[in-house]
């Protein structure tokens, strides 16, 4: 997989941009890539739209799932 290092720069200063309007979200997600996540954990997801919609799910994560999260971590560091 080829990839552009001027698109890695925009995603980057994206991220920076969305981590300093939310400040809570990296902390967050630090937490839990700490190990919080194993085989048989359930990750909810809600969603409330500006008109007050909502939208949610849940996943069950597997075994197989873990190297996902694992590469994700990597990436993270």
């Amino acid at each position: 997989m080829n990839m552009n290092p001027m698109k890695i720069l925009q995603i980057k200063n994206a991220w920076d941009k969305f981590s300093a309007n939310h400040p809570k979200f990296a902390p967050f997600l630090k937490a839990v890539s700490s190990g919080v996540i194993n085989s048989g954990t359930i990750i909810e997801i809600n969603v409330t739209t500006a008109d007050g919609r909502t939208v949610n799910t849940n996943l069950k994560i597997k075994e197989e799932d873990m190297d996902l999260f694992r590469e994700m971590k990597d990436l993270m560091s």
